[in-house]
C-alpha cells in the first residue's frame, strides 16, 4: 500500500485546485461509500506542508471538515490514535469518521469554528489581532496540563514496542529512508551566488553569527541515526507526536489538539521536538518569500568552513511558545528522566537530533521552486545550530 493518490492531491491543490478536488471526492466516495459525499472544497494553506484539509458537503446538506497527513516512504502501517490521547486526558478533537490505514489515512470531523494557533500567531505578528495575553494564558495552562499527562503516563517500553511508534516516521525513518536520499544525496545545493555539492556541504564546518560549531552537518546526521534508532528500549509517554501550531486550536475552553496522525506511546523528547522547532523557528518554512524579503543573510566559504551571518529572529509570540514549552514541560520532564536514570548526554543527543530533522526533512531545502537560495542557506544554518552547541566564540567576521 502507498499513498500516491494522497500525495498527488496534496501537491495538486496548489496548482489545480479543481482537479485535486475531483480526485479527492472520488477517493472519499470509495473510502466512505455510505457517507453520500457530493462535494469537497480544499483549503490550500501555508501550514499544509505535508497535509491537506478542507470541507466536505453531504447529500443531506451537512458540512464536515476533513484532514489527512501525507507521508511518502512510510514504514508505519497505521496512523491516528485520537482515542488513546482522549483516554489519558488530552483535550483532543475526535473525528466522526476515520480511516487509519496507511495509504487511506483520512479523518472527518464536525466543522471546527475556532482559529488554529498557527493562524493566531501569524495574525498577532501582523498586528491583525491583539490578544497575546489571552493566548499566553491558554498556552501556559495547556503546557502545565501536558506535563501532568507526561508524568502520569511515563513508563518504560521495550525495543519492539518503541519500534512500532508512529512518531519515528517524522524523524528516524525520514532520515534513513527515501526522503533524505531523494532530497539531497548526490545533488548540488544552490546557495546565494553559487552552489556546493551535497557531499561537500556535509564536510563543511560552520560559524553562524560569530559562533563556531565543532561538528559538521555530516557528523550531526550520523549522530542522529544512532540517537534516534527506534529499535531500543526507552522511556515513553502518551503524546500527540506532531503538536505544531497548525494542529492546535484556540477555543473558549482552552487549547484543543487536532490531527494526531503520529500520536501514541513514544519518548517525551520526540513529542516535544516538533512544537519546539516549528512553533518557534520555522516561519521561514511556511512563508519563505515573505521572510526572504526582509532577511539579511550573507556567507563566505573558505573551503573548510561556511561563515554565515543572518538577522533571523523569532518574534515575541514565538518566544512565548518557546519559554512556555521549555519551562513548563521540557525542563521538568528532563529532570524526571534523569532522576530515573537517563543520562543528560543521551537526552541531549536525542533532542538535538530530532530538532535537526525538522528543518532538514520536513521539506526539501534544495527545492528552489519553494525556497529561494537565501532561505535554503538559512535552513541549513538552523540545522547546525539546533543540533549542536557552539564550542567557541569566533572572532568578528
Amino acid at each position: 500500500m502507498n499513498d500516491l493518490r494522497l500525495q498527488r492531491i496534496q501537491s495538486l491543490q496548489f496548482t489545480d485546485k479543481a482537479a485535486a478536488e475531483q480526485l479527492l471526492l472520488a477517493f472519499i466516495r470509495e473510502l466512505f461509500p455510505k457517507l453520500a459525499a457530493i462535494r469537497v472544497a480544499l483549503r490550500p494553506q501555508a501550514v499544509s506542508l505535508n497535509s491537506f484539509n478542507g470541507y466536505l458537503t453531504l447529500a443531506d446538506g451537512r458540512r464536515l471538515f476533513f484532514k489527512t497527513h501525507v507521508e511518502p516512504n512510510s514504514v508505519i502501517g497505521e496512523y491516528y490514535n485520537a482515542q488513546m490521547l482522549a483516554e489519558v486526558g488530552y483535550p483532543v478533537i475526535t473525528p466522526l469518521y476515520a480511516s487509519t490505514e496507511y495509504g487511506k489515512q483520512l479523518l472527518i470531523y464536525d466543522v471546527i469554528n475556532a482559529p488554529s494557533l498557527f493562524d493566531m500567531a501569524y495574525a498577532l505578528e501582523r498586528s491583525e489581532r491583539h490578544d497575546l495575553g489571552a493566548l499566553t494564558a491558554a498556552q501556559h495552562m495547556a503546557d502545565t496540563q501536558l506535563f501532568e499527562i507526561y508524568r502520569a503516563t511515563l513508563r518504560p517500553i521495550t525495543a519492539a514496542e518503541n519500534a512500532q511508534a508512529p512518531v519515528h516516521q517524522l524523524f528516524y525513518h525520514r532520515l534513513t529512508g527515501g526522503r533524505y536520499a531523494e532530497f539531497y544525496l548526490n545533488k548540488p545545493f544552490e546557495l546565494p551566488n553559487g552552489s556546493l555539492d551535497w557531499q561537500a556541504l556535509l564536510r563543511r564546518r560552520w560559524i553562524v553569527n560569530g559562533k563556531a560549531y565543532a561538528q559538521t552537518l555530516g557528523a550531526l546526521i550520523e549522530r542522529a541515526k544512532r540517537a534516534l534508532e527506534p529499535d531500543q528500549p526507552a522511556w515513553s509517554i502518551v503524546g500527540h507526536g506532531d503538536a505544531h501550531n497548525g494542529n492546535v486550536f484556540f477555543t473558549a475552553g482552552g487549547l484543543r489538539y487536532f490531527d494526531p496522525a503520529f500520536g501514541g506511546r513514544h519518548h517525551p523528547l520526540l513529542d516535544l521536538a516538533k512544537p519546539l522547532f516549528h512553533n518557534v523557528l520555522a516561519t521561514w518554512m511556511y512563508h519563505p518569500r515573505e521572510v526572504a524579503a526582509h532577511l539579511q543573510i550573507s556567507y563566505h566559504d573558505d573551503g573548510e568552513t561556511l561563515h554565515v551571518q543572518h538577522n533571523y529572529t523569532p518574534s515575541a509570540v514565538r518566544q512565548m511558545f518557546r519559554i512556555s514549552k521549555t519551562e513548563r514541560v521540557l525542563q521538568p520532564i528532563w529532570q524526571e528522566l534523569t532522576r530515573r536514570g537517563e543520562s543528560p548526554e543521551t537526552l541531549t543527543a536525542m533532542l538535538q537530533s530530532a530538532l535537526l530533522c525538522c528543518p532538514l526533512l520536513t521539506l526539501n531545502l534544495a527545492d528552489r521552486n519553494r525556497f529561494p537560495p537565501q532561505i535554503g542557506l538559512l535552513g541549513l544554518a538552523l540545522c547546525v545550530t539546533v543540533a549542536s552547541e557552539p564550542v567557541v566564540q569566533a572572532q568578528p567576521e
